[in-house]
C-alpha cells in the first residue's frame, strides 16, 4: 500500500472516530503539499466541516493529532488554514528506496488483461511524411509503449492510403510530365519523387481553374470542370475497373513510396506489428454500405449516391458512396474497423489523427453503432491540435511543407553544431560521435513535440529544441549522462545505513517513486506529455541535488554510497520513462 493510501485511510478512520459519522472515501481530499509549506501531503479538511462543527484550523489539528498517534509513517504536522500538512519520516522513504534496489522493475505498473490497438502514421501514398506526420507517429508509438507499461497487449498499426483521387494526381502528373523519370535515374528519395509530381498537378489544376473561372465559371464548377481533375476522376474509376496499365503504375509509384517512407520510420525510430491498405479494406466497407442499405440504416439519392442521415443525432447527412460507385474515406474506414476485430478481437481501437477529423471520428462511431457492432464502445479519437513553424502553418498543395526527412537532416546538423561549441564529444571517435548525435537530435524532435499535451496546438522551433538546458530532450539527456559518469567512477556497490535525508534527496526518492503512478495516469489519458513533464522534473532535481551535494567525494562512506545508489536509480528510472517516448539515451556527451 502507497503511502497516500494509508492517509487516506487513517484520515477516513480517524474522521469517523472524531466525529462519530461515516465518511465517504471521496471526502478526504489529498494532494501533494505546496512546496512553500513543510510537509509531502496536504489533506484539505474544508469537506468536513459539516460534521466537525468546528474551524478550519481546528478540524485540520484534531485529524492531524489523531493520524500521527496511529500511523508510525508521519513523524510531523503542521496547519496552515483548513489545510493539514503532513511529514512523512525519513525512515519511511529509505525503507521505501532500499526495497527499489533488488529490483530494477519493482514500481512498474501492475498487468492490465486489455488487448488494444494504436494506429498511428497512416500516410497518403502521393507526398513524403512531414512535421505533421512527425507529430503523429511520435504520439501514436509513444502511447503504444506507454500502454505496454501499463500491462496492456499493444497492437501497432497504420491504414496507408494507397488508393483514391488523390492518388491519381501524383500518377497522372508523372504519366504526363515524368519523362520516364524513377528515384534511381534522378537519386531523389521514391516518396519525395512521387510527391514532386503531386505539387505539379496542383499547380497546373489551380492554373486551369483560374483560366475556367476568368472565362465566367463559378468556382465550385471550375474545381470539378477542368480537364486535369477529369482525368484524374477517369484514372480512379479505371483503378476500380483494375484496368492493367493503371494498376501497374500505381503499384510502380506505391512501392517508390514504400521504399522511401520505411527509410524515415528507421531514421524517426518507430515501427509497425500490422499494416492495413485502404485498397484492400474499402472493398469490405462498400460490402457494409450494401447490407446497410437492405437495412435500412443508409438511402439513395435520385443520382445513385449513397448517404446516412445523422441529422437526429446532431450530425448531418455523410455521404458513404459517390454516384459513380466509387467510395470515399469513411468507406474504407467502416471496412477497415469490422477487418481489425476479425483479426485481432480488441478491446479497444486508439485512431491517432489530428483534431481536422473530429467530425469524421464521431460520424465513423455512430455509423458502426447504428450498423450493430458492439465493438464500437471500445473506439476512441486520440485527437492532437495542429503543428506549425515559427513561420506559420504548412500547406502541401502549394509544397510549403517540411518534409520530415528534410527536418531530421537539420536536428542533426544543429546538434553537430551545438555539440562541437561545447565540445562534449572531444575524447569520443567518430563512430561514437555520430551515434551521439544522432540521439541528440531525434531525442530533441521527439521530446520537444511530445512535451506538449496533444490536444493542443503547436509550435515547433528546431533551435530550442536543441538546447541544453530548459525544458528539452538534450537537458534530460545530459542528466543521466551524469547520473552514469558518477557510476564509472564508483562501480562498486556497498550496503550503506543513513537516518536522515536533505530535502533534495528526499524528493528525488519521492520522485522516482511515482513512477508507477505517473505511467498509469499518462496510459488513462492517452497523454505522452505526462512521462516527459515528470522525467524533467526528475532531471531538473537531480541537478539541484548535483549542484548542492557532493556524491563521489561525500564526506562519510554511508552518504557517499547511499547517493551513488540514488543517482544510479536516478539515470535507471530517467532512461525507462524517456524509453516510453522512444526516446534514447547516450551514455556519453
Amino acid at each position: 500500500m502507497s503511502i497516500e493510501q494509508k492517509i487516506s485511510e487513517a484520515a477516513k478512520n480517524a474522521a469517523q472516530l472524531l466525529y462519530s459519522t461515516e465518511i465517504a472515501s471521496s471526502q478526504i481530499q489529498l494532494q501533494a503539499c505546496k512546496p512553500e509549506f513543510e510537509g509531502d501531503l496536504t489533506i484539505v479538511v474544508f469537506p468536513l466541516l459539516k460534521i466537525s462543527k468546528k474551524s478550519p484550523e481546528q478540524t485540520a489539528t484534531d485529524l492531524g493529532e489523531a493520524i500521527k498517534n496511529t500511523l508510525p509513517e508521519i513523524s510531523a504536522f503542521n496547519v496552515v488554514k483548513g489545510f493539514l500538512n503532513l511529514s512523512v519520516a525519513d525512515s519511511y522513504w529509505l525503507d521505501s528506496f532500499k526495497n527499489l534496489q533488488p529490483h530494477s522493475h519493482s514500481h512498474s505498473p501492475a498487468h492490465s488483461s486489455k488487448k488494444i490497438m494504436v494506429e498511428y502514421s497512416s500516410p497518403n501514398t502521393n507526398k513524403p511524411l512531414h512535421l505533421g506526420h512527425v507529430r503523429n507517429n511520435c504520439l501514436g508509438y509513444s502511447v503504444s509503449e506507454i500502454l505496454k507499461a501499463n500491462g496492456s497487449e499493444v497492437i501497432k498499426t497504420q491504414i496507408i492510403n494507397d488508393r483514391g483521387i488523390h492518388i491519381c494526381k501524383s500518377m497522372l502528373a508523372w504519366g504526363k510530365w515524368g519523362n520516364g523519370e524513377t528515384p534511381q535515374s534522378s537519386s531523389i528519395k521514391g516518396d519525395h519523387l512521387v510527391g514532386k509530381y503531386y505539387v505539379m498537378f496542383e499547380q497546373a489544376y489551380k492554373k486551369e481553374q483560374q483560366e475556367l473561372i476568368a472565362g465566367g465559371m463559378d468556382e465550385k464548377s471550375a474545381k470539378t470542370k477542368a480537364p486535369l481533375f477529369i482525368e484524374a476522376s477517369d484514372m480512379l474509376r479505371k483503378w476500380e475497373a483494375n484496368d492493367t496499365a493503371v494498376v501497374e503504375l500505381w503499384k510502380t509509384m506505391n512501392n517508390w513510396v514504400y521504399e522511401g517512407f520505411e527509410a524515415t520510420y528507421k531514421k524517426l525510430g518507430v515501427d509497425f506489428d500490422k499494416l492495413y491498405y485502404e485498397s484492400q479494406t474499402y472493398l469490405l466497407g462498400k460490402e457494409i454500405i450494401e447490407e446497410g442499405l437492405k437495412k435500412g440504416v443508409f438511402f439513395k439519392k435520385e443520382d445513385g449516391s449513397v448517404w446516412i442521415d445523422l441529422t437526429a443525432d446532431g450530425l448531418d447527412e455523410k455521404l458513404l458512396l459517390r454516384s459513380d460507385g466509387t467510395s470515399v474515406y469513411i468507406t474504407q474506414d467502416i471496412g477497415t474497423a469490422v477487418d481489425r476485430y476479425k483479426d485481432f478481437n480488441v478491446d479497444g481501437i486508439i485512431y491517432t489523427v489530428a483534431n481536422e477529423q473530429d467530425y469524421h471520428f464521431k460520424v465513423l462511431f455512430l455509423i458502426l453503432k447504428k450498423m450493430g457492432y458492439s465493438f464500437w464502445e471500445g473506439l476512441f479519437h486520440l485527437s492532437y491540435g495542429m503543428v506549425e513553424l515559427p513561420s506559420g502553418r504548412m500547406k502541401t498543395r502549394e509544397g510549403t511543407v517540411v518534409d520530415a526527412d528534410d527536418l531530421m537532416e537539420e536536428m542533426i546538423s544543429s546538434a553537430t553544431q551545438s555539440t562541437k561549441e561545447k565540445g562534449k564529444l572531444d575524447e569520443l571517435t567518430e563512430e561514437e560521435k555520430n551515434e551521439v548525435i544522432r540521439k541528440i537530435a531525434v531525442g530533441a524532435l521527439k521530446y520537444f513535440i511530445l512535451k506538449v499535451d496533444p490536444k493542443k496546438s503547436m509550435i515547433f522551433n528546431p533551435e530550442e529544441s536543441i538546447d541544453f538546458n530548459g525544458n528539452t530532450g538534450p537537458f534530460i539527456q545530459y542528466i543521466y549522462v551524469r547520473t552514469r559518469s558518477v557510476l564509472r567512477k564508483v562501480s562498486d556497490e556497498k550496503v550503506w545505513t543513513i537516518s536522515s535525508l536533505s530535502k533534495k534527496e528526499k524528493e528525488l526518492i519521492k520522485k522516482i517513486l511515482s513512477y508507477s503512478s505517473v505511467v498509469k495516469e499518462a496510459a488513462k489519458l492517452y497523454s505522452p506529455a505526462i512521462m516527459a513533464n515528470y522525467s524533467y522534473e526528475l532531471a531538473k532535481e537531480f541537478s539541484q541535488f548535483w549542484a548542492d551535494h557532493q556524491i563521489v567525494n561525500a564526506d562519510d562512506e554511508n552518504s557517499k554510497y547511499f547517493r551513488v545508489q540514488l543517482s544510479k536509480e536516478v539515470g535507471d528510472t530517467l532512461k525507462k520513462a524517456m524509453k516510453l517516448l522512444g526516446i534514447e539515451m547516450p551514455e556519453r556527451m
